[in-house]
């Protein structure tokens, strides 16, 4: 029988009382989880095949943590945040190195395996890729405006600004902008997620009118653009943000996340939903599927879309739930 706070069942993370949390990155082979938060810290959990996540190490920043990613050897985790650097946090000596700065708040990062950098996305409306034995950057990228939302799928970078700009990369040559695009959706880019198959580049951006477009980059394939709405309350009157998109690592398919405390298994290809999940008592800011997607890792608590104001840290939720998925709700199904 379901409880109210947790309706879906899922595995509960046993974690200290924190603040709300900003990301979630999972081990690129092994089932660890690391979970960053907006009371400065980081922390990494043992998923057992119970389900019990066993808390490893934790550290910290001088500021709230926005952001975080693996290396692709699993050893290190990249973390950055509000107090304007990332920093490199190896997992068996605990200890973390600073490895980038900005000049404003790190929104995004993310390791780039093929050009062994990390790459980081700031509210300093610049791009940053470093490689890690140099102390300054490779390369800086302006930007057109703030970066709020990023995603790398090799050769494929795309960076969502405020004012709606998108801005696409070819990494073969990541000093140029390969296009530049207004969002079709109509409100401000809250998320953006690139498309794992790399024969179809493309990606998905979600923003804060509770809808989400599927865009290509390819000009002859612009026919197959559509957008749909998601994370609304039923009458459509209540409409919620769409806080985080992440696809499964092997099917295509993906999920959405957002402010009305659910998240929502999709189908592209066929333009359907899989499975809609039950509503949390709290917003959902981040999920990530693990290595072979077979867990969802999803954060419960504040997502700051009705300002400071509105945040009781004393009486909010802040969880993290692990949901084992069935094929039922990731696997795509041909329309009858």
């Amino acid at each position: 029988m379901s409880k109210p706070d947790n309706p879906n069942n899922s595995f509960e993370v046993q974690c200290p009382q924190s603040d709300s949390f900003s990301s979630l990155s999972w081990h690129p082979t092994g089932n660890f989880l690391v979970a960053t938060s907006w009371d400065n810290q980081v922390r990494c959990w043992e998923v057992l095949p119970s389900g019990q996540a066993v808390g490893k190490s934790s550290t910290n920043h001088d500021a709230p943590v926005l952001c975080s990613a693996f290396h692709s050897d699993g050893n290190s985790v990249f973390t950055g945040g509000c107090d304007k650097q990332a920093k490199k946090w190896d997992l068996a000596t605990n200890q973390a190195v600073q490895v980038a700065a900005h000049d404003a708040p790190i929104r995004h990062l993310a390791w780039i395996n093929e050009l062994s950098m990390l790459v980081t996305g700031g509210w300093d409306k610049t791009l940053r890729y470093w490689d890690l034995r140099q102390q300054s950057p490779a390369h800086v990228q302006q930007l057109p405006e703030k970066c709020y939302a990023m995603s790398v799928s090799h050769p494929l970078l795309v960076v969502g600004c405020a004012e709606r700009v998108i801005q696409i990369f070819n990494l073969a040559n990541p000093q140029q902008v390969f296009k530049e695009v207004q969002s079709p959706l109509k409100y401000q880019t809250r998320c953006i997620a690139a498309f794992p198959d790399k024969s179809t580049m493309g990606y998905l951006v979600g923003s804060i009118e509770g809808r989400v477009a599927v865009q290509h980059v390819d000009d002859h394939l612009q026919n197959k653009n559509f957008t749909f709405k998601c994370h609304r309350e039923e009458g459509g009157t209540d409409i919620y943000a769409v806080n985080h998109l992440c696809f499964h690592p092997t099917q295509g398919t993906f999920v959405t996340t957002g402010s009305d405390g659910t998240f929502n298994f999709w189908d592209k290809e066929n333009k359907q939903r899989l499975k809609a999940m039950q509503k949390m008592k709290a917003p959902i800011p981040a999920a990530s599927f693990n290595h072979d997607g077979t867990i969802l890792a999803y954060a419960v608590s504040y997502d700051w879309h009705k300002g400071a104001q509105m945040h009781n840290q004393a009486t909010a939720t802040n969880k993290i739930f692990l949901h084992a998925v069935t094929d039922s709700e990731v696997k795509p199904r041909k329309k009858r």
